[in-house]
């Protein structure tokens, strides 16, 4: 597919760099003990066949983000692209393949200024809406949800469910990631209403291996 709006005449960064896998994995530091911890179930994500990893800190400084960035990249090698969460000059600095902004972030315009044509860009959207907003945008790719309930924030926005979702779905033509309670036993239902993709918090952190070798099994 081709982006639209502004960015109809170029191929998607996304698409045609990272190939926008139907699993999507973010790292949460919040969601591990310590970093050690995190970069292990990284590594066991790729070993299960990850592609694509987005690496999210909401509360730690930008040092320590900085080198977490760069120690799961010199980890995880050429093998796996990874996506910033939130920080275009981190996305910088520690060299990632793209960024992923939220509303309030950074306007999608303003992170492609920062981040440049080379890198994929993605954008959460959480109603109809903001969807037809971003969809207007450079955004390689789009995000919708929370799709079922989900505890990775502490003040989710009202629950999308699969409904929300195939009406995401017809609003736009760029890839879609579904998030937000999306677990192995429902994931398969997510699909089917239209994602391209769906992005996994919880339901990686128990056996990431194992659990990210079932998601792909039941995605096909």
């Amino acid at each position: 597919m081709l982006a639209t709006g502004d960015a109809a005449n170029r191929v998607s960064t996304f698409e045609t760099m990272l190939l926008l896998p139907r699993l999507y994995p973010i790292l949460d530091a919040g969601c591990f003990p310590d970093a050690n911890a995190m970069f292990a179930a990284a590594e066991e994500l790729a070993a299960a066949g990850c592609t694509v990893l987005q690496y999210r800190n909401k509360s730690g400084n930008a040092q320590q983000m900085l080198d977490h960035a760069r120690e799961l990249k010199a980890r995880l090698g050429a093998n796996v692209k990874l996506i910033m969460n939130d920080r275009a000059d981190l996305c910088l600095a520690a060299q990632y393949d793209g960024l992923h902004v939220g509303q309030d972030d950074l306007s999608p315009e303003s992170a492609r200024l920062l981040i440049g044509p080379a890198r994929c860009l993605g954008v959460s959207t959480h109603n109809p809406e903001q969807l037809t907003e971003a969809d207007k945008t450079t955004a390689d790719y789009l995000a919708i949800g929370p799709i079922f309930a989900t505890s990775s924030k502490a003040n989710p926005d009202p629950v999308v469910g699969l409904a929300g979702l195939r009406r995401a779905r017809d609003l736009t033509r760029k890839p879609l990631v579904a998030i937000g309670g999306i677990t192995r036993a429902n994931v398969r239902s997510v699909i089917e209403a239209g994602a391209d993709s769906v992005a996994v918090i919880s339901d990686l952190l128990r056996d990431p291996r194992k659990s990210a070798e079932e998601f792909l099994r039941v995605l096909g």
